[in-house]
């Protein structure tokens, strides 16, 4: 009997998923929206994976050279699309300087968040981070001319960089 007692939690615990898979946290709830790179679910920030966005406050100009606020188009293009499918998941596999979590996030229908933005243009491939998982998805962006590709741009990394005085580092 004391054997059944002391096996029980062990098989309970076999049958209710965990919020940490194979070594990664995972975050799952209502995502607010940051900026087009990151987001918040239940007060933890997260940069999404391999991709990078423009900055909030970064201007971009479309085809005909007028300047408009890409940064804020993407974050509100980012959240437009959560909102169509939650709630979101996120996989974690490490926190960034900031002690954000960097992590891959899927929409309840299992659609990549960091996919989509690079597919619809409001995020670049990251090559340093992302080794180009998702570099077919900007040679769609770049051919349909979505998003930053309508027009011209400066690199995400760069800018942040140009404003801090400091070195790109992308």
């Amino acid at each position: 009997m004391r054997l059944r007692i002391l096996l029980f939690p062990l098989l309970l615990s076999a049958l209710v998923p965990s919020s940490v898979a194979a070594g990664a946290n995972q975050f799952i709830g209502r995502a607010s929206v940051i900026d087009g790179d990151t987001i918040e679910i239940a007060g933890q920030r997260i940069r999404l994976n391999g991709i990078d966005a423009p900055e909030s406050w970064q201007g971009c100009r479309d085809a005909a050279g007028r300047l408009y606020r890409c940064g804020k188009d993407a974050a509100f293009a980012l959240d437009e699309f959560l909102s169509k499918s939650r709630p979101i998941r996120c996989v974690g596999h490490r926190k960034d300087r900031y002690r954000r979590v960097v992590a891959d996030c899927f929409r309840a229908d299992g659609q990549s968040v960091n996919s989509w933005l690079v597919r619809q243009g409001w995020a670049i491939d990251w090559f340093r981070y992302s080794k180009g998982v998702f570099r077919g998805d900007q040679a769609i962006a770049q051919a349909a001319r979505a998003g930053v590709w309508r027009g011209s741009f400066e690199i995400p990394c760069e800018v942040r960089a140009a404003r801090l005085k400091r070195r790109a580092a992308c």
